[in-house]
């Protein structure tokens, strides 16, 4: 009874039937493996997938297979109509790949979890389920945990949000003072010694016009 709970509740999440879908072809390597574990979204709407997404979707020839492939183009507005690709595929492959409409979509590629999806061979329904959805549940909330600490600190300070090996330590100011005392005296050097180029080329100039005077 409590895992059919947890279940209505992640569909509801995540606004689909099947949150849950495991790679089964290898038509996405490198980017998704066999058995791995993707959690789709269904409340992005069709309408704000872009292209570079990874969507999941019913074949439009029959509707037989649910495919997981990324979006290469938008070929049409009205309706809206896309053409996808298998990272690992030569070309679109026509009534697999496109043409995909809202009609076809499920939803999009919101997480992966590495090779979960052997869970499945090696264990019995509804054991594997199970386990799948607590692993899954227990990521997926480590992840909104992440990203809401992130959220958090990037409104309390921003610097601190942002990759921490990014950042340049200015904590010795004095060291960057005396760098800017000792830039000040070089420059002050070199102005005078332009200075007095400038003066010597001047005299020099001066020399050259007086004997061509004579």
């Amino acid at each position: 009874m409590g895992v059919i709970i947890i279940w209505i509740g992640l569909q509801v999440a995540f606004g689909t039937q099947n949150p849950f879908y495991v790679v089964a072809s290898g038509s996405m390597i490198p980017e998704l493996q066999v058995y791995d574990v993707l959690v789709v979204q269904g409340h992005v709407d069709f309408e704000d997938i872009q292209v570079g997404d990874i969507i999941v979707f019913d074949r439009p020839s029959g509707q037989d297979r649910v495919i997981v492939h990324r979006v290469v183009s938008i070929t049409d507005d009205n309706p809206k109509t896309v053409r996808t690709k298998g990272d690992n595929n030569v070309a679109s492959i026509p009534g697999t790949d496109f043409p995909i409409t809202e009609k076809e979509y499920i939803g999009k590629v919101e997480y992966q979890i590495p090779q979960i999806g052997y869970v499945t061979q090696i264990l019995k329904p509804p054991t594997n389920y199970i386990l799948i959805v607590l692993v899954i549940g227990i990521m997926i909330v480590k992840e909104m945990i992440k990203r809401r600490n992130v959220k958090e600190l990037a409104l309390t300070d921003p610097l601190k949000s942002k990759d921490p090996d990014s950042l340049e330590d200015y904590s010795d100011l004095e060291t960057l003072e005396k760098d800017s005392a000792y830039s000040e005296h070089s420059e002050s050097n070199i102005s005078e010694n332009e200075s007095g180029e400038s003066q010597e080329n001047a005299d020099d100039k001066d020399s050259k016009s007086f004997k061509t005077k004579d």
